[in-house]
């Protein structure tokens, strides 16, 4: 497996090694010795899978009293996949970090706890998969606008995303819970 660092130095995008033949492929997509390699204490609890349509954008997404760490991967289609910095005490407070994650580049993205998590789908249709470090609680779920001008995500969009009705009610970053 290989590490990419980001422009963030908590996220990490990992690149499996893939061994293609005339049958078709095979990777490790999760092994926890990894964790000793990066020096990451993951314990996962819980996989997702969402499929998505083209031009749908997901997030940005966070939970503030059970923050989520999570690692996601697309096994179908290509999605711009994003986390923004929430903790306030950090340099990069506010800050974006995106990757492209697709079926063909089978890369993952580590998004540690304390960042909203977004994507968009640039294919026909995405499936994504993730891990997340902790359970679900929607109580606990809150969700940053994703246009917001003063964090600035350049998304590669030619029209307009398809918003869920939570999404379209996201906060600024100055309105937002944030964590410390």
């Amino acid at each position: 497996m290989k590490i990419i660092d980001t422009e963030n130095p908590d996220v990490l995008v990992l690149e499996p090694c893939v061994f293609h033949d005339e049958r078709g492929f095979f990777l490790e997509a999760w092994n926890a010795r990894l964790q000793n390699e990066v020096k990451l204490d993951l314990q996962f609890v819980q996989d997702n899978h969402s499929r998505s349509t083209r031009n749908v954008l997901r997030g940005l997404h966070y939970q503030i009293s059970e923050p989520q760490g999570k690692l996601v991967r697309v096994t179908r289609g290509q999605i711009f996949d994003v986390a923004v910095d929430l903790r306030k005490s950090k340099a990069t407070f506010g800050q974006w970090v995106a990757y492209e994650l697709s079926e063909n580049n089978h890369r993952q993205f580590w998004i540690p706890p304390g960042f909203a998590h977004g994507f968009l789908v640039l294919s026909e249709i995405a499936d994504v998969l993730y891990k997340t470090t902790d359970y679900y609680a929607p109580e606990s779920e809150r969700c940053l606008i994703w246009n917001d001008p003063d964090v600035g995500i350049t998304w590669p969009l030619n029209c307009e995303p398809v918003l869920s009705p939570k999404d379209l009610l996201g906060l600024p970053l100055i309105k937002a819970e944030v964590f410390a």
